[in-house]
């Protein structure tokens, strides 16, 4: 938890960043701090107090993966999948994401759930699919609330029920996802 308040801060204060702040990160990720080279490639994904540039993002996100930090391993697979900075590797976002996923980024969680259901990076497997949606839906990812109703929804990875399939749009909707809302919505007015 204190680890991803100092993140959140971290990420707020470059709202306010400067030159020299941004050479204070720059000289910290230089000497290896994993956190520093995570925001460096924030700063540089983002374009915040520098120029956008996704190849030196994925540099700095991969330096601080490799010692493994889960958001910059998460943000390093999202980067593979959409092919910003590297060249699009489904194969290479599934092994980050799981990487992350497994120390409890549900970001990726849900996301490794996504590449199970559609058979990106891996072959389509739903009950892993709805494994990870769970595991992510646990942690009040709305995304994954809503997609587990949709597997609920179609009996995809577990037996069909709508009523769990309402109950999981219901969360989803609570945290404010439109699609939880809408999906909880037309089960409702179908009498479910």
């Amino acid at each position: 938890m204190k680890k991803v308040f100092v993140l959140f801060y971290m990420l707020v204060s470059l709202a306010f960043a400067s030159d020299s702040s941004f050479d204070e990160v720059l000289a910290k990720a230089k000497q290896g701090d994993a956190e520093a080279q995570f925001l460096l490639g924030i700063m540089y994904y983002q374009g915040q107090g520098v120029k956008q540039d996704y190849k030196k993002a994925a540099e700095w996100f991969s330096k601080a993966a490799e010692q493994g930090l889960a958001e910059a391993q998460f943000y390093l697979g999202l980067m593979y999948v959409d092919g910003q900075g590297v060249r699009q590797d489904y194969k290479k976002a599934f092994e980050w994401y799981s990487k992350a996923a497994k120390q409890g980024n549900a970001k990726a969680q849900f996301y490794l759930g996504v590449m199970y259901a559609e058979g990106q990076g891996a072959r389509q497997d739903y009950k892993k699919a709805v494994e990870w949606y769970s595991k992510a839906a646990n942690q009040g990812d709305a995304e994954a609330q809503a997609y587990l109703g949709l597997m609920y929804i179609e009996g995809h990875g577990v037996r069909q029920d709508l009523k769990k399939a309402k109950e999981y749009f219901g969360l989803s909707c609570d945290s404010g996802l439109q699609l939880g809302c809408d999906a909880y919505r037309e089960l409702n007015e179908g009498g479910i």
